[in-house]
């Protein structure tokens, strides 16, 4: 079938695969690193607990066939060494079956994290990453041109993840409607990066020009995406420049980097001018064809939920309508913060809590904290932790499953826990209570940076935890982990 094959696309294939493989080796390498304390057999929210509850058939996966933190680090640690392999042209090199099958094993393995991530994985984007790499084995390798149903697919996607975040954005908050929600976004987002100070004291006109520019970006230009050449290759700049913004505007996890993975897949290489030399692949095996045909069906079945979703009234973001998180809908940033609010936790040393007890603040990796601290840059890599302490500042309700078991950990000094902050004021040994007060927070301007120093400003709000003791999370039911016993290796129990 002449028509299926694409072979001027295989610089985009190229591009697609490696960054798409760079993302998988970034999550995979967060969950290697930070699971401990979020859902290990100690952690916050264990994973056996989780297990013990939910069958099989609601969260398939690995972990229910068998848990322990050996093993959540081996699948963890085996998913970041085939991704880095991936990177680095592994696929190419391996006949297409095999290659077809590291890509299914990447998958099947963030599936298995996902399923039991809990809260921690609760973001559109892990289910974007996972739906992104289903497409992508069946993307083939240097034995055979790209398959075009397959590219369209991948089209697809970018228009769902534009498309339904510019319409999310418009039946949202009334500031998308009036140009006015920039005048707070760069302030109040998630975790703003070393760039974000300045774009919230860009001039009023900018901010109103940035939310026009977000509607046509997400309603306009993602029709351009499935039109003929060479439309849809400008739509995919447009696209790419769009999410470079966001890129230096804050830190979005690997969102932003994943869409322009994504929307590579629409850019025919020829119609930039490139020079690329047209590659000689060979004849595509029947059964490939078959595999992507069959997957262009089920795609086009399974669109029917987030298009009813998308042209729902009662539209939602970031759902998965399937325990395989595929073909899902998303959104981002239907309403805006108008204030920022965050949870500061302290903790002292001093047996009685009084009017006069010091309290030392913790310090957390990518979160505002101290004001003088520059926002730093950490996406794409995911701060899981420091990421729902956002939502925490923003209502309790969010924080409620995990926030007195964190609180347990500091009281002891969990190691892992710690690892997972910038600072701890207890190294000497672990505190005798702990605290969390709420506070406003918003960027100074340049008079006041000049003057202190500080990029923040920020005033106490009122007690958002009071001091507890282990004795009273014990009564609370929420007791710290055991201390982990040498050979232990952190087995779950």
């Amino acid at each position: 079938m002449q028509w299926f094959a694409a072979p001027e696309y295989w610089l985009s294939r190229l591009l697609v695969q490696r960054l798409l493989a760079a993302l998988y080796l970034t999550g995979f390498l967060a969950a290697a690193l930070q699971f401990r304390a979020l859902v290990g057999s100690r952690g916050m929210l264990p994973v056996p607990r989780f297990t013990a509850r939910v069958p099989f058939r609601h969260a398939p996966g690995l972990f229910h066939l068998h848990y322990s933190d050996r093993f959540y680090a081996a699948v963890a640690w085996s998913g970041a060494a085939l991704s880095a392999a991936l990177v680095a042209g592994l696929g190419d090199v391996l006949p297409l079956w095999t290659s077809m099958l590291c890509w299914a094993v990447l998958w099947a393995l963030y599936l298995s994290i996902v399923n039991v991530g809990q809260t921690w994985y609760s973001f559109g984007w892990e289910s974007l990453l996972l739906e992104a790499g289903f497409l992508a084995v069946f993307l083939g390798n240097a034995d055979t041109a790209p398959p075009a149903p397959v590219l369209w697919l991948l089209r697809w996607l970018v228009f769902r993840v534009e498309f339904g975040a510019g319409l999310i954005k418009l039946r949202g908050d009334s500031c998308w409607r009036d140009l006015t929600c920039l005048r707070f976004h760069h302030e109040t987002q998630p975790m703003p990066g070393p760039l974000s100070w300045f774009f919230h004291h860009l001039p009023d006109p900018l901010h109103r020009v940035e939310a026009a520019a977000n509607h046509v970006t997400q309603l306009v230009v993602p029709v351009g995406l499935l039109l003929p050449q060479p439309v849809a290759t400008y739509a995919a700049c447009v696209v790419v420049a769009t999410q470079l913004w966001l890129v230096a505007s804050g830190n979005f996890a690997w969102l932003n980097w994943l869409t322009i993975a994504l929307a590579l897949a629409a850019v025919d290489p020829a119609r930039l001018g490139l020079p690329v030399h047209p590659r000689d692949h060979g004849t595509t095996p029947v059964w490939f064809e078959a595999l992507a045909l069959a997957l262009t069906a089920a795609v086009l079945v399974l669109s029917y939920w987030p298009v009813r979703n998308m042209v729902s009234r009662r539209q939602v973001m970031n759902r998965s309508f399937n325990r395989l998180h595929l073909v899902n809908t998303y959104g981002a940033f239907g309403s805006v913060n108008r204030t920022r609010q965050e949870v500061v936790v302290e903790g002292t040393d001093e047996p009685v809590v009084t009017r006069r007890t010091v309290w030392k603040e913790y310090g957390f990796k990518g979160k505002p904290g101290d004001v003088r601290r520059v926002p730093r840059q950490y996406a794409p890599y995911h701060l899981r932790l420091d990421w729902l302490m956002w939502f925490a500042g923003i209502s309790p309700g969010y924080a409620r499953p995990w926030f007195l078991p964190f609180a347990a950990r500091l009281l002891v000094n969990d190691p892992d826990t710690l690892r997972l902050l910038r600072h701890n004021p207890f190294p000497d040994g672990p505190p005798t209570h702990v605290r969390a007060t709420l506070h406003r927070y918003r960027f100074t301007d340049w008079r006041e940076l000049r003057r202190t120093g500080a990029w923040w400003h920020r005033t106490a709000l009122y007690e958002y935890l009071a001091p507890v003791d282990l004795a009273a999370l014990a009564r609370a039911g929420h007791r710290p982990p055991p201390p982990v016993r040498q050979g232990d290796g952190g087995r779950g129990r």
